[in-house]
This record gives structure tokens, C-alpha cells and sequence, in this order.
């Protein structure tokens, strides 16, 4: 998936959930959409460099929309988080269309948004045997301090939903399949937040259990001329339905 022009700044901070007042590497100040209603915890980092994609829509009230931050990686270096949650669903559709993942290929149809038992999900794979294969993504972004990726970063109802969803389309004789997009080239393996939301990562263990199926693929970005120019799923991650992250000494939950 391509990004569109992407132009560096400094984050200053994020305010009212949608809002970030970012300071351009040409020294304007401008504020950004930021599209992404969870905690952003770990992401949202003042003083942070971040890449931000300009628009030219004369009926958006913002001018901007704040894509991506580089966050420490702890080792001197540096990584590349998205924080553009509608991102996802485009980069795992690309990934599918083209056979990238193994595990949900050889289907006949593709349809987004597809409306079940009350839910919208997020992909529907229909297969040519008749059974449909039903998928919901999940932008992952949360690296905690034991250095791996979790998810949800805060509680999500609606996310625990979709994995009862996803459940009741299992016994009905359909696949159900829960993908999480690690938008953080930093996260190696992904697990349930149960520090942060404990109803989540249980339902998480009894769906799988009923038989959905959870998988979690990493990102690659692709740089040109020094700017991140697209986005792509590149490698098949570890999902760990077992791990529970504990603080270190002082550190908060």
C-alpha cells in the first residue's frame, strides 16, 4: 500500500482524541487530524518525530492527518508506528488480493464490511465450497515494556463483540478468523491487553477455543528518498494467548 506524500515534524501533543498540534521540519505549526479514537498508550509521545500526509480536500477542516510516529526501539535505534487506524483494513485487504496470506487464500469473492448477526465485520471471503470465511482486523500499535505487542491498548466492547460475532459464525459451520495487523515494526508477537482490558482477553481464550481461528501478521515499510513511501504485510507473527505482561518496579499499569 502506498502512502501518499508524506512531509516530517515533531509531535507537540495530542488533545480532544482527534487533534495533534504538530511542528513541521519547515517550522509551521499546524494541527492535525488524528485518526485514531483509542489510548494511543506508548504511541502518543510529544517530542517525537512523525510524518503526516497533506490534503487538498477544500471540504476537510484540517489540512493534514497525522499518519505516523518513530518511536526508541531502546537500541539506539528507532521504530515506525502508524497511527492511521483506517490504514489497516486497506493494508490487509492489498495483502490478501495478492496471496499474502497464506492461511486465507484460494477464496472466489472478497467483500468489505460485511454485516452479520447484528456486527459488521470486516472482510468476507467467499469460498467456492459454500462456506464463507469471515474477518475481523485489528490494528496493533501497543509495545510494552517487556517488548511485546498487545492488544487492545484501552477497553474495547466493541472489540469483544466482534469476537462473540465471529464465534456464533463458527458454529453455524463458517470460519471465523481474527487478524491482527501489527502497524509497529518494532512488535514481533502480539498478545490480549488482559493488564488493560481483562473481559477482552478472556473472551479472546474461549472464542479460540470454540474454534476462530486468530492470526497476527507484522509490517514492512519501504523508504524513498528518505521518506516512508508504502506499507506492506511481510511475515507471519506469534500469537501468545497465554502472556500477561507485568510492570516492572514503579512502572504503572
Amino acid at each position: 500500500m502506498n502512502y501518499p506524500a508524506l512531509l516530517p515534524g515533531t509531535l507537540l501533543r495530542r488533545y480532544k482524541r482527534f487533534l495533534a498540534d504538530i511542528e513541521l521540519d519547515d517550522g509551521r505549526e499546524v494541527i492535525a487530524h488524528c485518526p485514531n479514537t483509542g489510548s494511543m498508550r506508548a504511541v502518543n509521545v510529544p517530542g517525537c518525530r512523525v510524518w503526516v500526509s497533506p490534503s487538498t480536500n477544500p471540504a476537510r477542516k484540517l489540512s493534514w492527518t497525522w499518519e505516523l510516529i518513530e518511536l526508541p526501539d531502546g537500541a539506539g535505534g528507532v521504530d515506525l508506528v502508524s497511527v492511521h487506524t483506517g490504514r489497516a483494513n486497506a493494508l490487509v485487504e492489498e495483502a490478501l488480493r495478492g496471496g499474502l496470506v497464506p492461511e486465507l487464500a484460494g477464496f472466489a469473492e472478497l467483500k468489505r464490511e460485511a454485516g452479520v448477526e447484528g456486527a459488521r465485520l470486516d472482510f468476507r471471503l467467499g469460498e467456492a465450497q459454500g462456506r464463507d470465511t469471515f474477518v475481523e482486523v485489528k490494528q496493533v500499535t501497543l509495545k510494552e515494556s517487556d517488548g511485546h505487542g498487545y492488544f487492545p491498548d484501552s477497553v474495547s466492547e466493541r472489540g469483544r463483540r466482534h469476537l462473540e460475532v465471529l464465534a456464533e459464525l463458527v458454529a453455524q459451520g463458517h470460519r471465523g478468523v481474527l487478524l491482527f495487523c501489527a502497524a509497529h515494526t518494532g512488535i514481533d508477537d502480539v498478545a490480549p491487553a488482559a493488564h488493560l482490558d481483562p473481559a477482552y482477553a478472556r473472551t479472546l481464550q474461549a472464542v479460540a477455543e470454540r474454534g476462530v481461528e486468530v492470526l497476527a501478521y507484522g509490517c514492512r515499510l519501504a523508504w524513498v528518498q528518505g521518506r516512508p513511501a508504502a506499507v506492506m504485510l511481510d511475515r507471519r507473527l506469534a500469537v501468545n494467548l497465554e502472556r500477561r505482561w507485568q510492570p516492572a518496579g514503579g512502572e504503572s499499569r
